[in-house]
């Protein structure tokens, strides 16, 4: 089955965010940097908060926005998520919370364990202090497909701060909703392997390194993730894991449709690495709603969770040994796709 990729254009509510005012903590990543051009171009909001911790990447954003006919509701705050009085003080008077800081390169976190930790867990229950203190309406975690069945320190950190957004809901006394966002590569981004495999050919490199012929992994591109994620706010309701129903791919194939004929060497698995992703397991299955653009996890212990909520949503209840895992899709990338896709890619971001 082919991928729409237009699949989460029309479900944006617009009005949702018109006068409010929204904080991206990491905000000055790929993601970031792109939502923020999204937001100054299509919504009213009241304030548009970058929290992040280099001063440098703050200035060049805060350059290339400048000229922006909205760029008066953009704001700049130096801080950390390990830092919770900073927190506190960034998050008065805030309508809505994108959580995307993260240690999230898999070697670094792995070199580094205790800084990883620090930042990806620490960092996720100091949002969830600091969005319960100021009585934030709601705040959506951005995940990754690697916190499934994690083997690297980085996916264990991401499930760690998975599960305390979703217990978070205990503690707010329903004046705070929290969810999870859970998705794939990001086409493009910052550390992603396709800038990589750009830079090499540019280069004239005498091949590319593939790690397995056959590895696959779920993809997204930045302006899909973005769309997912607005039209995902305005629905969530607390407690739930938020799936996206997107595409696979072979990195082989993404490499020949680089630059057909280019010679690859095949460098093997790295430790922490997995040959296919999974972003539903068969244990998360009993408790997995599927609707038409994205897969909805339910919290297993929040017994005053309304399931009956998303009824108005046209969903069903997916098998019980049902899994999502990259090799598994129903939904792949064709040539056509994969082109592009790849030649939509902007260094922008």
């Amino acid at each position: 089955m082919n991928y729409n990729l237009e699949k989460f254009s029309n479900k944006i509510n617009f009005g949702f965010y018109e006068n409010q005012t929204l904080l991206i903590t990491g905000g000055t990543g790929s993601f970031g940097n792109y939502l923020v051009s999204v937001m100054l171009d299509n919504y009213k909001l009241k304030k548009l908060i970058i929290l992040s911790r280099d001063e440098n990447k703050q200035y060049i954003m805060n350059e290339k926005f400048k000229n922006h006919k909205n760029f008066h509701i953009l704001r700049f705050f130096i801080g950390d998520v390990r830092d919770l009085n900073r927190l506190d003080m960034a998050m008065r008077d805030v309508d809505y919370v994108i959580h995307a800081a993260a240690l999230k390169h898999v070697p670094v976190a792995e070199y580094n364990p205790f800084e990883c930790i620090k930042t990806n867990v620490y960092g996720a229950e100091n949002i969830v202090n600091a969005a319960i203190r100021n009585n934030v309406k709601k705040v959506l975690a951005l995940s990754t497909d690697k916190a499934t069945n994690p083997i690297n320190l980085y996916g264990a950190s991401k499930l760690a701060s998975d599960k305390i957004f979703v217990a978070a809901n205990h503690l707010s006394n329903k004046k705070t909703d929290f969810s999870v966002v859970r998705y794939g590569n990001v086409v493009g981004s910052r550390g992603s392997v396709i800038p990589l495999f750009k830079k090499l050919i540019k280069e004239n490199a005498p091949y590319l390194p593939i790690t397995d012929m056959q590895m696959t992994r779920f993809w997204i591109n930045l302006d899909d993730s973005i769309k997912f994620v607005l039209s995902t706010i305005p629905i969530m309701i607390g407690g739930e894991i938020f799936i996206p129903r997107i595409p696979s791919a072979k990195v082989s194939d993404i490499v020949e449709v680089l630059a057909p004929g280019y010679p690859v060497q095949i460098i093997g698995i790295r430790p922490g690495e997995k040959l296919h992703e999974i972003m539903i397991t068969e244990d998360d299955a009993r408790a997995t709603m599927e609707f038409e653009d994205r897969y909805i996890i339910q919290p297993l212990l929040m017994g005053n969770w309304d399931k009956n909520y998303y009824t108005k949503f046209d969903y069903k209840n997916v098998p019980d040994n049902f899994s999502y895992q990259s090799n598994l899709n129903e939904h792949w990338l064709n040539q056509s796709q994969l082109k592009s896709m790849l030649n939509n890619l902007t260094n922008d971001y």
